[in-house]
């Protein structure tokens, strides 16, 4: 089973359709021969009976009237024999030597033993059809018997038609199966074509008018790409503005340690220039943690994350309201609720509330209010609008906001709240004011 699943694999969608149509071929020739061919002995011999009653009722018509010689059995058939016993013992035949001998005694002692009230069916010895009938009026009784050959030749003409019919449907199921497989490998073919340009980095286009599950799939893959080359643009200007931002705390830290060392003091005293190393070393401690948390995040998104922890999310927005007032002591924080219990690690929710904190004191002008409940969080901050189309974007890695750092802290926040089942939003308050609004997905 294995072998012919690897197999299957490993053909064509035309392969594929010709062995479907062999397959469907050959089960139904196998149900005709096998299952048909059973009940098809039955159907011809009430065809048959069908055409011996018919047959006959005309010669009785025509007996009745008084017809004699050809003209009372009508057309010649040499298949279909005619023959009257009459209550004197006379025999009218139309072929009275075309019969078995065995066949017409057999019938002699049926007309003898049995008082005919209708038509009796017959068949002898499994070959020849035949049919007694009683001519009441006449005082006679008629037989008409079918030679074997007829049935024969009307029941192979029977198979051939059921067997032409079966092949002409096939075929032209065939045609269509293979102009519809057709119909879908053309734009498949484009789509290879479309994603191996992607892979060497070559300009693609891609352009499929359909409205069915591949021209979506087309769609998506034009959308991927073009988000694709945005993000392959925000990251090469977010390694610039990393590599402009890490090059001067790092060259500050150098010249002012080549300073000190040389015992020359570049920020007036000893201590107040060893604080600006200190300052700059906690810049690049903050950058490089960011990064460090992105890619954590991003590895928790294909590992089980445990959703059995739970903490109080108040206490932690305590301490990092109480270590993050020096950033902009003029800003007022309120902290609104105590019933504030989160699932999931502290550390990470840790960081949500730093970066949602940070975000909201570097736009913030007078205040900044942080509520919380049950599995929900908001951090409201009187500063300017966000435009409303960017309200989705600042979510995605690299993309930086207005006086933004890296684009890197609310990417934080939008991998950890999704990581743990939440979701992240922002709304514009009123004429000045954003919030953004944390809450458990149910």
């Amino acid at each position: 089973m294995k072998r012919l699943s690897n197999f299957i694999r490993k053909l064509s969608l035309t392969q594929q359709l010709l062995a479907i149509v062999v397959f469907s071929l050959a089960f139904f020739l196998l149900f005709f021969f096998g299952i048909l061919t059973i009940n098809i002995d039955h159907f011809v011999d009430i065809q048959m009976f069908d055409l011996i009653h018919r047959s006959q009722d005309n010669v009785i018509y025509y007996y009745d009237r008084g017809f004699e010689g050809q003209d009372l059995y009508g057309p010649e058939d040499s298949n279909i024999v005619h023959i009257i016993y009459t209550k004197e013992g006379d025999i009218i035949s139309n072929s009275p030597g075309g019969v078995d001998t065995d066949l017409l005694k057999q019938v002699a002692i049926q007309l003898d033993a049995i008082e005919l009230e209708s038509s009796i069916d017959y068949r002898y010895r499994n070959k020849s059809l035949y049919t007694i009938t009683n001519i009441a009026d006449k005082r006679a009784s008629i037989v008409t018997i079918m030679s074997q050959n007829y049935q024969s030749e009307f029941k192979l003409l029977l198979l051939n038609n059921v067997i032409n019919m079966i092949l002409i449907i096939m075929g032209v199921v065939f045609m269509l199966l293979l102009v519809w497989v057709s119909y879908i490998i053309h734009p498949l073919n484009l789509i290879r074509d479309y994603i191996n340009k992607i892979r060497r980095n070559e300009d693609a286009e891609l352009s499929i008018d359909r409205q069915d599950e591949i021209g979506e799939l087309g769609r998506v893959l034009v959308e991927m790409n073009d988000e694709l080359k945005r993000q392959e643009k925000l990251k090469e200007e977010m390694i610039q503005n990393i590599s402009h931002d890490l090059k001067t705390p790092i060259a500050t830290i150098k010249s002012y340690g080549e300073s000190i060392k040389d015992g020359v003091y570049p920020y007036e005293t000893l201590e107040k220039s060893v604080d600006v190393i200190i300052e700059h070393a906690d810049r690049l401690e903050k950058k490089v943690f960011n990064l460090l948390m992105l890619n954590r995040m991003d590895y928790m998104s294909y590992e089980e994350i445990d959703m059995s922890e739970e903490f109080e999310l108040a206490s932690v927005i305590e301490h990092v309201i109480v270590s993050s007032n020096q950033l902009r002591p003029d800003i007022s924080i309120v902290l609104n609720g105590d019933r504030s219990r989160f699932t999931g690690s502290v550390e990470p929710w840790r960081v949500v509330v730093e970066n949602l904190l940070d975000n909201a004191l570097r736009y913030a002008k007078t205040e900044v209010i942080i509520e919380t409940d049950n599995d929900f969080l908001s951090v409201y901050n009187d500063g300017s609008h966000i435009d409303e189309d960017r309200t989705n974007e600042i979510f995605k890695a690299y993309e930086k906001g207005e006086g933004g750092q890296f684009g890197l802290g609310l990417s934080i926040v939008n991998r950890v709240v999704t990581n743990y089942g939440y979701e992240v939003s922002v709304v514009n308050v009123g004429t000045e004011g954003v919030r953004f609004e944390i809450r458990k997905v149910i």
